[in-house]
């Protein structure tokens, strides 16, 4: 049955009720990638949906920032090849300290070896890249 839009009435809740978004938590969030062009881009993506984004250039610095202060990132995100210390010593550093957030890898490549030594360090996801906006997005609504 088809309903004319001039029969509904304005004053009708279903008209008039707003749907709530869902509401989503604002997440710190720390990047290590040596590439300035990804963190940059990481900046602007998950900054649009409300979270802060910390970027550093490798691991040695991000281990840094969660030894001062395990506390100040509720999310790490690393990339695996980096110069120096790649992504798995990064996480498999990060483990021995009190840090309780969640990790994130990505890779362009990893070797079954490789994703089994990330899995056994229990990362919250490995994302192969390139990543994708929506992709993000979609991991980013399960943390």
């Amino acid at each position: 049955m088809l309903i004319a839009l001039s029969s509904i009435k304005m004053s009708d809740p279903a008209t008039t009720a707003q749907v709530a978004a869902p509401v989503r938590k604002s997440l710190r969030v720390l990047y290590a990638d040596d590439m300035r062009q990804l963190r940059e881009l990481l900046v602007i993506v998950l900054g649009r949906d409300g979270h802060s984004v910390d970027t550093v250039p490798n691991a040695e610095e991000a281990l840094e920032k969660i030894s001062s202060d395990p506390t100040a990132f509720d999310v790490v995100i690393t990339d695996h090849h980096m110069p120096g210390m790649n992504g798995l010593e990064l996480v498999s550093c990060i483990r021995t300290r009190p840090y309780t957030g969640k990790i994130i890898v990505f890779s362009s490549e990893l070797s079954p070896l490789v994703d089994t030594a990330y899995r056994k360090l229990n990362v919250d996801h490995i994302l192969p890249k390139p990543i994708f906006p929506s992709q993000l997005r979609a991991v980013f609504a399960t943390l």
